[in-house]
Order: C-alpha cells, then sequence, then structure tokens
C-alpha cells in the first residue's frame, strides 16, 4: 500500500506541476489538466489542489510504516 501511494503522489505531483509550467508559461502541454473542459478557467487552482494532494499522499505513504 505504501508504494502505491507513492506512485499516485508521484503522479499527482508531476501532472500538478505540469499544469502550473503550462499555465505559466504555455509551454508543456503534456498535462491533463488543461485538456478537462470542465477545468476551463480553474487550471491554476486544479494544478495546485494536485501538488497539495501529493503532498498528502506522500505523507500517508510515510505514516503507513514498511509494507
Amino acid at each position: 500500500m505504501r508504494k502505491l501511494l507513492g506512485f499516485i503522489g508521484f503522479i499527482a505531483l508531476f501532472q500538478g506541476a505540469g499544469g502550473l509550467v503550462h499555465e505559466l508559461t504555455g509551454r508543456l502541454g503534456w498535462g491533463f489538466v488543461h485538456r478537462w473542459s470542465v477545468l476551463d478557467g480553474y487550471e491554476i487552482y486544479a494544478s495546485v489542489a494536485l501538488l497539495v494532494l501529493a503532498v498528502a499522499l506522500f505523507a500517508a505513504a510515510e505514516s503507513r510504516g514498511s509494507g
């Protein structure tokens, strides 16, 4: 479970950082945040939320201990 939480946290961190880079610079269009039409106008907020989720998932993975 610890590895799964870490992996999902890494994906959330990667997508959140990519979304912020895309919104602030207009480059690196590989994220999924800017592709969802329901998030139009809220891409920065969604990217920051993904970064916060990644930190929470990493904390949860560390609290699970070894396993």
